[in-house]
């Protein structure tokens, strides 16, 4: 059965399943459907992926807009991460407030994250792998981002590996209000 923990970000939720240990190593269950409707979480996840990231690579922050917005669940298959998300939903009373977790491999711990709220991640190691489940497909044209260092979230990493897309996004202050 898996644990679902809130945040201080409504909607967003740590969840925690089971790791089973034997002689062979171990085996941990992400996503079952039944307990995701006996939550009360969305569970009908349209596009999967992964990325393998270096050390200090930024990611984020990432998010698609209606009608393409979508629930994400995030986990690392192994290395670690701080996860970062940040509340867009004008309606919401953490609007502009950011939410930030460390996830492992080594963990059973998973992020899903509402419609609504930007994604990014630091990784802390080489070769860190981060699954990403999304209930909609990626669409350029609902495709936006945040700029990562525009809304007052400290990083922690002196010289940052940042994709050219992500260094232009719009800053926090700017972000054009559509949740």
């Amino acid at each position: 059965m898996i644990n679902k923990q809130t945040t201080s970000l409504p909607g967003l939720y740590i969840l925690t399943n089971q790791i089973f240990y034997d002689s062979r190593g171990s085996f941990k269950k992400v996503f079952t459907e039944t307990d995701f409707k006996s939550l009360s979480l969305e569970s009908n996840f349209s596009e999967l992926y992964y990325s393998i990231n270096k050390k200090d690579v930024i990611r984020g922050m990432h998010f698609q807009v209606p009608p393409m917005d979508h629930v994400k669940m995030i986990y690392v298959i192994t290395g670690k991460i701080v996860d970062v998300c940040l509340d867009l939903r004008q309606t919401s009373k953490t609007f502009g407030e950011y939410f930030s977790y460390t996830l492992s491999g080594n963990d059973a711990d998973y992020l899903y994250i509402p419609k609504g709220i930007a994604h990014g991640f630091a990784s802390l190691e080489n070769n860190t792998i981060v699954h990403y489940a999304q209930t909609t497909c990626y669409s350029k044209e609902h495709d936006f981002g945040i700029k990562y260092d525009s809304f007052g979230f400290n990083w922690n990493i002196q010289d940052p590996i940042i994709s050219d897309r992500d260094k232009v996004f719009s800053n926090f202050k700017d972000f054009d209000k559509v949740f």
